[in-house]
């Protein structure tokens, strides 16, 4: 909290006398309207929410009185008047404000329940655009912001998510609040105006924004950052994509592997596993079932296994559970779990079990760099058949065609530089985030050869092209005879005349697949 601010907050209550409701969503309110009237709470309201108020057998005054206009240009101006945020802005201590507000005949407003028209939903909804434009709320944001500027004299909930905070405040502190419970809500306030306010610049902006604005609601303060010396703090809703059925804290590195292994995974149909550590593949396999991937999975790198991340894109049965309970790891996650599977995980007190929830992921990515921030699409392209262009004398048969698919979509999710080495869709090994295209072959190479992989018949996936001939003569040296890769050096010709006159097969995609 800034310090300006720690200085004005002091504990006296103060009472709720009259409140102004005009809110979209109703449900929850009924309860906090019936605990503001038996406290003899003076009600105002407009609209909709003036009918159910009156409902409930309640008394309201219309604004419409204290404005003495009517609501005008099909809703457009409703509250938008002095009378309405006279009572709202009028500082209770300072004399000239309340001798105005006697003067013109202004009643005091103590609290404002009020949400705002539903524009995300209507931009999402695919509603056309003077439908979207309609749903930009003028009146609603200016109470919100009036009373939230107000906060030290006003309560201002702003969106149904806080009816429940504010009832409970009504009944423990006898239908008073506290400045603090005022600052909470006026912070809250200016969330929403903000997250609202973003949302529609976006809007308008469209494809080509000249400012940066991104907004998520939610945060979750994480044990620490990268590591123990660093703060963490999540921003967005770890919920609204997994349920978490058991398991420690979700920390800072959990979140960065558990978001690899979503883009990883995602690139599969086939029931594939695939462990992860330090955001790459250390083992991935697609197999006819679960428990035969999970072994191949394994067999990739069982060392860097140990407490990696394990992921699946079906429903984890028994065996696969039983066999996994082996070793240890950190996080497993799933679209589900048979019960004889949870049960078998139950005894992994920390394992942290995720369930996958069916949502759409953004399609834009952020990232800070320098004083500023950089924005990109998703990559999102997932090459078939159908993109492979074969530039070789030699074509690759439906086998390796098979396999360099499966390569490619590991070489696109593991940090550049990078090469993947794979056999009946399984990763041998991969080398990865090495400046130099041959160190990241030598290394996968090696890598296969400790864990007993023999690379003959096995192909090659690069996530750019080959300025030279160098990777795909030592390939064909340990027996690599088909590379997949996605063409694009002034010198690709080197490449495929090496392939050709050693009896290997390319072909190229067209994509390169850097991540760095």
């Amino acid at each position: 909290m800034h310090e300006n601010i720690k200085e004005f907050i002091m504990s006296e209550l103060k009472n709720i006398k009259s409140a102004l409701i005009s809110v979209y969503h109703k449900d929850g309110l009924e309860e906090i309207i019936q605990k503001l009237n038996q406290s003899g709470v003076h009600f105002y309201s407009t609209g909709g929410t003036k009918d159910f108020i009156e409902g409930l057998g309640i008394a309201v005054t219309a604004v419409e009185e204290i404005t003495g206009y009517p609501s005008i240009l099909g809703g457009r101006v409703k509250t938008l008047h002095p009378k309405v945020f006279g009572g709202i802005l009028a500082r209770r201590e300072n004399e000239g404000d309340l001798k105005q507000l006697a003067q013109y005949e202004i009643p005091e407003i103590d609290l404002i329940i009020v949400d705002l028209y539903p524009f995300e939903a209507t931009v999402a909804s695919g509603a056309a655009h003077d439908d979207i434009i309609e749903k930009i709320d003028i009146g609603g944001i200016s109470l919100i912001r009036g009373a939230a500027k107000n906060y030290k004299d006003v309560v201002i909930v702003s969106n149904q998510g806080q009816y429940a905070r504010l009832l409970g405040l009504l009944n423990e502190q006898n239908n008073a609040t506290s400045l603090e419970d005022r600052l909470w809500f006026a912070r809250e306030a200016f969330a929403t105006s903000s997250h609202y306010d973003s949302a529609i610049f976006n809007y308008f902006a469209g494809d080509e924004p000249a400012s940066f604005r991104q907004s998520l609601n939610g945060s979750k303060t994480l044990r620490y950052g990268e590591n123990p010396h660093q703060k963490g703090t999540f921003y967005g809703q770890f919920e609204a994509m997994f349920d978490q059925l058991q398991g420690k804290e979700i920390s800072y590195n959990n979140l960065l592997d558990i978001d690899a292994a979503v883009n990883l995974i995602d690139e599969f149909s086939d029931t594939t596993f695939a462990i992860l550590k330090h955001n790459n593949a250390c083992g991935c396999a697609s197999r006819e079932n679960m428990l035969d991937a999970y072994k191949s999975a394994l067999a990739g790198d069982p060392v860097s296994a140990f407490g990696g991340i394990f992921v699946t894109n079906k429903v984890v049965d028994k065996e696969t559970a039983e066999e996994a309970s082996k070793i240890f790891f950190e996080v497993f996650i799933a679209p589900g779990y048979d019960a004889e599977a949870l049960e078998i995980f139950k005894a992994k007190k920390n394992l942290i079990i995720l369930v996958r929830k069916a949502i759409e992921l953004p399609t834009n990515q952020y990232r800070t760099v320098l004083n500023g921030v950089i924005a990109q699409e998703r990559d999102l392209k997932i090459e078939t058949a159908g993109d492979l262009k074969p530039v070789t004398i030699i074509s690759p048969d439906n086998n390796q065609l098979s396999d360099l698919l499966f390569a490619n979509r590991l070489v696109k999710q593991s940090k550049s530089n990078t090469i993947v080495l794979a056999k009946d869709k399984q990763l041998l090994a991969s080398g990865v985030g090495q400046t130099s295209r041959v160190d990241a072959l030598r290394q996968a190479i090696e890598k296969a050869k400790s864990f007993g992989f023999d690379l003959k018949g096995a192909v090659m996936a690069s996530d750019a092209f080959f300025p030279f001939p160098d990777c795909v003569e030592i390939a064909h040296n340990e027996g690599i005879d088909t590379v997949i890769q996605p063409g694009g050096s002034i010198r690709d010709k080197d490449s495929v005349d090496y392939c050709n006159n050693n009896n290997m097969s390319m072909v190229v995609t067209g994509f390169r697949h850097f991540k760095h």
